[in-house]
């Protein structure tokens, strides 16, 4: 019997006003009031109960591998706490019949591109995500998953020593593997056999290691984008066709591929997973477990992509997307470029290094760690007690205006963590609405920092964001942009 896994991305760029905490109305999501409330219309709700034509309902989230955003959760808990309970008890649920192993996995928190984070973010994001994770699902996550699946060597040693054990990756990202003892063979000649796990060893620890799934990428494609939820048998048909008596197929797309890109998706799903997987001899299960009955015997080294930076599953060329006019992009007018997105970039990175400094002097005074201290912050965020957290990091007993000067640097930090979100970067033109977040939360770090009677590099931020031009003459550039979509001083945002 062939094991089937299949994994779901569940996850919206956070959309709050960071001033407000509130999502505004988006008139692209009509006829709903925001991308959030549609999607969820479209997808979460029904995943969660897809109607059979029996008397009950049933959850696919109980028969699916997935993970959800931290920020979606968020939104998901306070707007529609029957559809988060759902996600939960799907956990619980496969906990039980799978030797302990529940279907959900975490996610780094802010979806920002790991790779392209400095060392002390990527720690943070991780931590969070893991933190995030343990506070909703009441357990240890085995996994985290990679935003954009973008990953290098640092991030696998990081994941490694965070006790995680295994990490789901596109087919792309392997470079070579070899059997215990054997000659190293490239994936580029060799292929990758998608029906196995990979052992990646720690660069320098090298007894320590975590287990890589490298996804079936054509049946995942087939799935996205070749519109292989058109019927259940169509979807089986295919998943039998991969098998071809192998241990495992596995696959992963965004979970929004069930409901939302194609409608009635969740229906084929579930139908595929309850009934045809069934009858064709595919055993529905997750990751941890079939890691406990099939341990990796071969050892993988992956992909560092063009630059060398990190390899991803949306971008051919590594992680450049995020950093670069590459070529990937989503469509966009003729004669458009993505020559934005690296001013852009720098100009965060500007931003993100100079607040850094202000906050570990001024953090300094006040806390015994600052940066140790940030990495615990998502504790306050996730509603625990804030006594707990300034007598483990606080430098002396600190009086009420302290600890709120302290709290104000964490929050600078906070948003300055969350202009890295990768959407920022992943459409095609400066002025849309995923970029124009990012650059809320940099007017609101900018904010804070200025409250707290930091010498601004507001004017050299923008200067450098007028180096990244729009493809619409009348927006200008990212500057123009800011100015006129995100007012900071009065948390005005138009959009």
């Amino acid at each position: 019997m062939t094991d089937l896994i299949i994994h779901g991305h569940f996850y919206q760029p956070p959309r709050e006003n960071p001033w407000t905490g509130i999502i505004e109305q988006q008139s692209g999501a009509s006829p709903f009031h925001d991308w959030n409330e549609r999607i969820h219309a479209e997808c979460y709700w029904p995943n969660a109960f897809v109607q059979s034509g029996s008397e009950e309902s049933i959850n696919n989230y109980n028969n699916i591998s997935f993970n959800f955003g931290p920020t979606l959760l968020s939104w998901l808990q306070t707007h529609h706490p029957g559809t988060y309970q759902k996600i939960l008890d799907a956990d619980k649920q496969s906990a039980k019949i799978r030797n302990g192993h529940g279907n959900a996995i975490a996610q780094a928190y802010g979806h920002a591109i790991l790779p392209l984070c400095n060392d002390r973010d990527r720690l943070t994001q991780v931590l969070w995500g893991v933190a995030d994770f343990r506070y909703r699902f009441d357990r240890e996550p085995e996994s985290l998953w990679l935003p954009e699946s973008a990953c290098n060597a640092q991030t696998l040693d990081l994941l490694i020593e965070q006790g995680l054990r295994y990490v789901i990756l596109a087919p792309g990202q392997a470079k070579r593997f070899r059997a215990p003892a054997g000659e190293w063979r490239n994936v580029a000649e060799y292929g990758i056999d998608s029906s196995l796990a990979y052992r990646y060893r720690h660069r320098t620890q090298r007894s320590r290691s975590l287990a890589v799934f490298f996804y079936f990428g054509g049946l995942s494609q087939a799935i996205a984008f070749e519109r292989a939820l058109r019927s259940s048998e169509l979807l089986i048909g295919l998943i039998k066709q991969a098998a071809r008596n192998s241990a495992m197929v596995n696959i992963a797309t965004d979970g929004e591929t069930y409901g939302h890109h194609f409608k009635f998706g969740d229906l084929a799903l579930a139908h595929a997973l309850e009934v045809e997987a069934k009858k064709e001899g595919l055993s529905v299960t997750n990751y941890g477990e079939f890691l406990d009955r099939h341990e990796p015997e071969f050892e993988i080294e992956i992909s560092e992509g063009e630059s060398g930076e990190g390899s991803s599953w949306s971008c051919v060329h590594g992680v450049e997307r995020w950093k670069s006019n590459c070529g990937c992009h989503t469509g966009g007018e003729p004669g458009w470029t993505q020559n934005w997105r690296g001013p852009l970039r720098k100009a965060l990175e500007f931003l993100r290094d100079n607040l850094a400094t202000h906050f570990e002097d001024l953090g300094g005074d006040l806390l015994r760690d600052p940066w140790d201290a940030r990495n615990f912050y998502i504790d306050l965020m996730l509603g625990r007690s804030r006594n707990e957290f300034f007598s483990r990091h606080a430098r002396r007993l600190l009086s009420a205006s302290e600890q709120n000067r302290a709290l104000t640097l964490l929050e600078m930090q906070c948003h300055a963590l969350l202009m890295f979100t990768s959407c920022g970067w992943f459409f095609s033109e400066i002025s849309g609405i995923e970029t124009v977040q990012i650059l809320r939360y940099a007017a609101r770090a900018l904010e804070l920092s200025e409250e707290l009677g930091i010498s601004s590099p507001r004017a050299r931020f923008l200067e450098m964001l007028a180096a990244a031009a729009s493809n619409i003459p009348k927006s200008g550039n990212a500057a123009n942009i800011f100015r006129e979509l995100v007012d900071s001083r009065v948390g005005a945002v138009l959009v």
